[in-house]
């Protein structure tokens, strides 16, 4: 077609310094995703043990779980980072992107860090990791399984491949070029679709908490969503975007989301079927008022109603 023509004669015409610099990004597409399916290949039930030589994959799954599982249940000491509300941050959290970065870091030393926790680690390239070690920390905090871990690959700002893990419960969920997939402790990773329902009447929603729409000032936009919707449930974190990239769910949405809460997430979505952007149809990478549904058509039914 048209498209592919337009391609091969850019190829074509490509400087030998172009041409190194396309397969070079192919290589760190294709070396951030193998990791990424690598971890989603061995689960998430993993204890605590010493990392020993082990693989990448395997010290990344290790350096996060360790960390999260050896705080979760426990009686933690909790910060609140904002001065108003309450935004809690635990040492699992900070201990477990601490252990994420050392293992990305040397695996991939050129690439750029983005964390929750951290400052920024600039990347001497096109390609940055974003991590967020324990997205959901007031489920973390209430033993409520429901958070996980975070790491998403960005080229150039989009999101390209993208891992949810949940130790406790032993679920890995990965979005990568072609197919997300699930894997429950160790097993064969499973591919994964969305619902394919198109009409609000019948969509089942999610948000994570009622106070982040209050201090956003988008309460009102989200009763409007309710209101069309089958029915609306709370409280999911980064679990109820896996649980609709896997058909159980149809919509997602969300306000003031931080860049790290959403990027990871979007491979997940997008490569089972999904649609997810900001409320005013931009790109989800950092964050905002956002929206992912099941199928394009729900997508924008879901949009005309936030927007009133």
């Amino acid at each position: 077609d048209v498209a592919r023509r337009h391609q091969a004669v850019a190829v074509a015409v490509e400087t030998p310094a172009q041409l190194q610099r396309r397969r070079l990004q192919a290589r760190d597409v294709g070396r951030g995703a193998r990791l990424l399916e690598d971890i989603g290949r061995g689960g998430c039930d993993l204890g605590v043990s010493q990392l020993g030589d082990a693989g990448g994959a395997d010290r990344l799954r290790y350096a996060a779980a360790e960390k999260t599982l050896a705080g979760f249940r426990t009686p933690l000491a909790v910060e609140n980072k904002w001065q108003t509300g309450f935004d809690p941050v635990t040492a699992a959290d900070k201990d477990a992107e601490t252990a994420i970065r050392a293992v990305l870091g040397a695996r991939f030393p050129e690439h750029g860090i983005i964390g929750e926790e951290w400052d920024a680690k600039l990347s001497q390239g096109e390609f940055d990791w974003i991590v967020d070690p324990i997205d959901g920390t007031r489920a973390f905090i209430s033993g409520v399984p429901v958070w996980g871990t975070l790491i998403g690959l960005l080229h150039k700002g989009r999101a390209v491949a993208g891992l949810m893990a949940q130790p406790f419960t032993g679920e890995t969920y990965v979005g990568l070029p072609g197919g997300s997939f699930y894997s429950f402790r160790g097993g064969e990773p499973q591919p994964i679709r969305t619902s394919g329902v198109t009409e609000l009447k019948h969509a089942k929603v999610t948000a994570t908490s009622p106070d982040i729409f209050e201090q956003a000032g988008t309460t009102a936009n989200l009763a409007r969503l309710k209101a069309a919707t089958l029915q609306l449930r709370w409280g999911l974190d980064c679990y109820g975007y896996c649980l609709m990239a896997a058909g159980h769910i149809d919509i997602v949405a969300e306000s003031a989301l931080k860049n790290v809460d959403i990027a990871p997430l979007i491979p997940i979505i997008e490569n089972a079927g999904g649609v997810v952007t900001t409320w005013d149809g931009g790109p989800a990478e950092q964050g905002g008022s956002c929206v992912a549904a099941a199928t394009p058509e729900l997508h924008a039914a879901a949009m005309r109603v936030l927007n009133g």
